[in-house]
């Protein structure tokens, strides 16, 4: 997952760029902060994979902000009304500079452009633990297909057509797993190294087929097929 924290003094604004995260399945919302020195902190305090940034803050603009943490591993997307700051943020390395107000479509663009991290060998995978009632199954990631939701259980289908139900929730359930898993739908998550085609919204894994839903539709595209 891809952890996020969003600096910006507009209140409306910090909300949208929540909500946006929630629909992404690799990114998970940290922290939101109206003062950037609170802002700031905070990321002395913990480690934050991608920092949205609004620009024209008091007490310390964005492009200040930016330069203060150039160091860390923390990237930087710049959201603004202002497009003269456009060139300044590019020369901050920013990721993308995303000018108000912000669509979805042009969110998930900028969110494309963060690098992608190497998945962890899908061989040595650790086998995972699962209790389905009084019961104990120790599985391969491997032998997975895919998870499905269904109320307050998961169903894991595996390649054997074996069937095992847990109580558990997807969104507690998707940070556990290795990185090649990846949600694809709010009932759904997939092993993505069993998907071979994507058709439309559905995707393929052997003879199988698993909706996708529009709001995962262009992460699902860009980690499994660009």
């Amino acid at each position: 997952m891809i952890n996020c924290v969003i600096i910006d003094d507009e209140e409306l604004a910090r909300k949208l760029l929540k909500t946006y995260i929630s629909k992404v399945a690799s990114l998970q919302w940290q922290a939101s902060f109206e003062n950037p020195l609170d802002g700031l902190s905070y990321l002395k305090a913990h480690p934050v994979d991608l920092l949205f940034l609004d620009i024209q803050m008091p007490d310390l603009k964005g492009t200040d902000f930016a330069e203060l943490i150039a160091k860390s591993n923390t990237k930087v997307i710049f959201t603004t009304a202002y497009s003269e700051y456009a060139l300044k943020g590019f020369e901050l390395n920013a990721l993308d500079y995303l000018l108000k107000p912000i669509t979805f479509n042009r969110f998930l663009s900028a969110v494309e452009k963060f690098p992608k991290r190497e998945i962890r060998d899908y061989v040595s995978a650790k086998p995972i633990v699962i209790k389905s009632g009084y019961d104990l199954y120790k599985v391969s990631p491997q032998e997975i297909l895919y998870i499905e939701s269904n109320g307050e259980y998961v169903h894991y289908h595996l390649k054997n057509r074996k069937k095992i139900t847990a109580h558990q929730s997807l969104s507690k359930l998707l940070p556990t797993l290795p990185d090649f898993f990846l949600r694809v739908h709010r009932s759904y998550i997939v092993n993505g190294q069993h998907v071979s085609s994507l058709k439309g919204r559905k995707l393929l894994l052997k003879d199988l087929t698993i909706p996708v839903s529009d709001s995962y539709y262009e992460v699902v595209k860009s980690t499994l097929f660009l």
